[in-house]
């Protein structure tokens, strides 16, 4: 008798473990999931996530955002090819949060930031700049001083192998105000030459407005690109119903 009770203490015992690590959360501790979509507590779930989030997940398949690696950049433009590798954008978890939107029946969620973003890694440049013929290799450091990102993504729904429920990213568009200021730290920029090479990296900082609507779109496409495919991932591995305690619209 004792021992048959002991066998059904412990095949509850087993059974009960399986349950539990079968409807175990995924959602990590940081993520704190609001029972409306009202903006004020949406921003305030963002904060929570961002520093977490950015440090990356590797349980969830979810790489670092802060720092995140660029091995090779190359950047054509009219007159000049600039190729970026070896690089290290640092800076995203401390991003701060201005507002959070989100329409779930009109799959629509808006997420606008105010980040310094600093980039550091070596470069090749050769042809022209504005003004200035560049030959150069070197290092290279930007720093982007209260940068404000504004991305208007559109969502969808799927159902995972288990019938869970998911966000999803279908598409997104950005704004991207360069902020304050950019500084520019840049070696060699003319090999041999460094007169001339600390005289047009004056130029690129006095003017770093203009230079950087020149070139820098695409290190910004890059830097969303990265960070909206992380999301994906993140997206892909955390059901819906443990981000949001909102009903799922019909889909």
């Amino acid at each position: 008798m004792c021992e048959r009770y002991v066998f059904v203490v412990v095949l509850l015992a087993v059974v009960t473990s399986f349950v539990s690590d079968c409807s175990a959360k995924i959602a990590p501790d940081f993520i704190h999931p609001c029972n409306s979509t009202e903006p004020a507590c949406l921003i305030k779930a963002t904060i929570d996530a961002i520093p977490g989030f950015a440090k990356g997940l590797p349980s969830l398949g979810v790489p670092s955002l802060d720092p995140f690696v660029i091995d090779e950049l190359p950047i054509q433009l009219p007159g000049i090819k600039v190729t970026f590798y070896e690089g290290k954008v640092t800076g995203l978890k401390k991003c701060e949060v201005l507002n959070v939107e989100a329409y779930l029946e009109k799959n629509v969620f808006i997420l606008e930031v105010r980040c310094n973003i600093t980039i550091k890694g070596k470069y090749t440049a050769v042809g022209r700049l504005l003004l200035f013929p560049i030959n150069g290799e070197g290092d290279c450091k930007i720093k982007i001083v209260n940068s404000i990102i504004k991305l208007n993504i559109k969502t969808k729904y799927f159902k995972d192998t288990e019938n869970r429920d998911h966000f999803g990213i279908k598409s997104y568009r950005y704004t991207f105000d360069y902020g304050e200021k950019i500084i520019y730290t840049i070696t060699n920029l003319f090999k041999g030459n460094p007169e001339l090479s600390n005289t047009v990296l004056q130029f690129l900082n006095e003017n770093w407005r203009v230079v950087t609507e020149e070139f820098g779109k695409p290190v910004v496409d890059y830097a969303l690109n990265v960070t909206v495919s992380t999301a994906k991932k993140f997206f892909d591995a955390v059901p819906y119903d443990e981000l949001l305690y909102v009903p799922i619209p019909k889909y």
